[in-house]
């Protein structure tokens, strides 16, 4: 089957490529894990496996929403959205792996095909927030470039995440 990011080359097939391997290494440290396993800290952090995933997606929705519509947009929730921003961390009662995951697959089916069409070029102030320069303007190309930083150091803690469970490595 024939998907508008299948036929895409240049630019966006290098970013979407980028931010698909990135998706997967992160995807990759929570294979063969039990709900329990994906809920455990095992670090002195508040992270856990199943958080991560879940973090990761709702960032990355958040982000998309900004490539969109800009900072007023990425502010707003939807109703699955955890309120308390620890629980971007954690699984809660009612959560699996399995649902996170098919979440972030939702998520990322929707920003490739933001990334397929959007101008990439289309440019928006960045939310006033401490951690942003004053007066920053990010493009969708800058916003892109960033979920791909953001994936890749969030996979990389997945992997410690994953190596203090029970010894698997991602890589090695």
């Amino acid at each position: 089957m024939t998907t508008p990011t299948s036929t895409l080359t240049g630019e966006r097939a290098d970013l979407l490529e980028a931010l698909g391997q990135q998706r997967w290494f992160l995807r990759h440290t929570v294979r063969d894990l039990t709900d329990e396993q994906a809920a455990l800290r095992t670090t002195a952090s508040e992270l856990c496996l199943g958080g991560l995933i879940k973090h990761v997606a709702l960032i990355e929705r958040g982000w998309a929403r900004f490539a969109v519509g800009g900072a007023e947009a990425m502010v707003r929730r939807d109703e699955d959205e955890p309120v308390n921003w620890e629980d971007h961390f954690r699984m809660v009662e009612g959560e699996t792996l399995a649902g996170l995951l098919d979440a972030y697959e939702q998520v990322a089916r929707e920003t490739d095909e933001l990334v397929a069409t959007l101008d990439l070029d289309l440019s928006h102030p960045l939310p006033a927030e401490p951690w942003f320069e004053p007066g920053k303007i990010w493009s969708v190309r800058r916003v892109i470039a960033h979920l791909i930083a953001e994936t890749s150091q969030h996979a990389g803690h997945a992997d410690i995440l994953r190596e203090s469970l029970d010894g698997s490595k991602s890589m090695g």
